[in-house]
């Protein structure tokens, strides 16, 4: 890893970013880039250590008020944050988990209209008999799963 700091440019190059990324990422208290004589932003190590972390927790569908959460060290909401992304990953799993095996019928079903083969149907036959309300769709962070693409069970 490099020795000397990175200048706000070659740390965003560095991750693939646009260096307003990074700055937004400093305005909303996720980065506090150490500043030269001129006043220019110097990242070091640890920097590009938050960065990663950063771009990691996002990547795996975090919202930047979350990644807060769990980089701030006083922050009481860090363990109700994690439980509720691991319930989320844990649908979305699940969803993708239906999706494949919905996929994978109807690369192999006969039927052109794949909502014909009674094969597929068991697929969603959940949701015809009410078990199941709509199909589980990506729920952005922070988000109550309630309303028309709602995923939990009916009774």
């Amino acid at each position: 890893m490099k020795s000397t700091p990175w200048s706000v440019g070659e740390l965003a190059e560095r991750f693939g970013l646009a260096t307003h990324v990074l700055r937004h990422w400093e305005d909303v208290g996720l980065l506090t880039p150490a500043r030269d004589a001129a006043g220019r932003r110097r990242y070091r190590e640890a920097d590009a250590y938050r960065v990663a972390t950063i771009v990691a927790s996002k990547a795996a569908g975090m919202s930047l008020d979350q990644i807060r959460a769990l980089v701030d060290t006083g922050s009481a909401e860090r363990h109700r944050i994690l439980e509720t992304h691991l319930a989320d990953i844990d649908e979305q799993i699940v969803a993708l988990e239906r999706s494949r095996a919905m996929a994978r019928h109807a690369m192999e079903c006969q039927a052109h209209d794949i909502s014909n083969c009674p094969h597929f149907r068991a697929h969603v036959a959940d949701i015809v008999s009410g078990a199941r309300i709509g199909m589980p769709f990506p729920r952005h962070a922070g988000e109550h799963p309630s309303g028309p693409h709602a995923t939990h069970p009916v009774g």
